[in-house]
């Protein structure tokens, strides 16, 4: 079933003004301009989770990432405030981070053991359970982008590689040279990790920062819809067409509005064995857990005990907000129901 975005579009006067912006090593502070809105609206972002930490990460390039977390909170945000359909928060907020190498999604994905960019993403509302994925192409501009045009615009809610590329073509979404994602930055990180291997000084999962590198984004529209998504590179190093969770509905993505929408990131192969994304929502639905409750249990709990890193974002029907994890750091941020922002990165 295809989501039409026809809901009456109302008119507030409303602005995002952000002040205060703290480039040092605490959280950023903003406001939002009080403002008149029917029904709550709320986003939450990241920017991936792994080894963070103000040691390795100067103050310089720490604020970098602020300003741009704040830039694609602003402009999900921003449509929601105008009335549209959370998914077309989700994509612009996204689409933000996968514009920037800051991030392991788009322009600033990692390398394959090949030397290309094999990347995924997925999509899912809240209303029906509708949803949408790409997974190991290569030439499409906006991963997010084809995962939403699948959900809305396809019979499946999977399609990978040359596949996945010619119904993006079909469907006149940006195609590029497979080049246009090389950075210097994750090519310096791809020759390291091969080299450790060739030397057999240790396997490819030892390389905790190699693997946390996603982008996503949940939101709460004014029609009482949870939508979420997840865009990312995948692992450097990467082999034999590896796949992660982020384009797996129920481990890197999920939504249901009567529960919760979740987009996770950290190691793949974990939040797919465990279907962290979709079991956080269902301990909310089954037996009754706060969304705070539901995502510590998860994230602290089962993923520990199975030695599972990484974190997620998570919203519930209310906007409540929950953004654990169990590395050093996470990259996020969030617009709560009250319009307070809040943008972090260190435990």
């Amino acid at each position: 079933m295809k989501i039409l975005n026809n809901q009456c579009k109302h008119a507030f006067k409303l602005s995002l003004i952000m002040c205060g912006a703290l480039l040092s090593g605490s959280a950023q502070a903003f406001n939002v301009q009080a403002h008149t809105q029917q029904q709550p609206i709320a986003i939450a972002i990241h920017g991936g989770a792994g080894t963070i930490t103000k040691a390795n990460l100067s103050e310089q390039k720490a604020a970098e990432y602020r300003a741009k977390l704040a830039e694609a909170l602003q402009a999900g945000y921003a449509l929601l405030q105008q009335g549209q359909d959370g998914q077309e928060a989700v994509i612009a907020a996204i689409q933000i981070m996968e514009d920037s190498p800051l991030f392991n999604a788009g322009k600033g994905a990692v390398y394959t053991y090949a030397g290309e960019h094999e990347l995924d993403a997925s999509i899912m509302h809240g209303a029906q359970r509708n949803a949408g994925a790409v997974a190991g192409v290569k030439t499409i501009a906006s991963p997010i982008k084809a995962a939403q045009a699948v959900m809305n615009q396809s019979v499946h809610v999977m399609l990978s590689g040359e596949g996945a590329e010619t119904f993006a073509k079909e469907q006149g979404l940006a195609q590029v040279d497979n080049q246009t994602f090389n950075t210097e930055r994750r090519l310096k990180a791809l020759q390291k990790a091969k080299q450790a291997i060739a030397d057999r000084q240790t396997n490819l999962v030892k390389f905790q920062d190699y693997k946390f590198g996603t982008v996503g984004a949940v939101v709460l529209d004014q029609y009482g819809n949870l939508v979420a998504g997840t865009s990312t590179g995948g692992m450097t190093a990467k082999r034999y067409g590896r796949i992660g969770d982020s384009p797996v509905i129920g481990s890197g993505t999920f939504a249901d509005n009567d529960s919760c929408a979740v987009s996770s990131t950290g190691h793949g192969e974990y939040f797919i064995r465990y279907q962290v994304a979709a079991d956080i929502c269902a301990r909310m639905a089954y037996q009754g857990k706060t969304l705070t409750q539901a995502a510590d249990e998860v994230v602290n709990g089962v993923l520990v005990e199975a030695q599972g890193s990484g974190g997620v974002i998570a919203m519930d029907s209310s906007g409540n907000i929950a953004m654990p994890f169990n590395t050093e750091g996470m990259y996020r941020g969030s617009i709560d129901i009250h319009g307070k922002i809040s943008i972090k990165i260190y435990k």
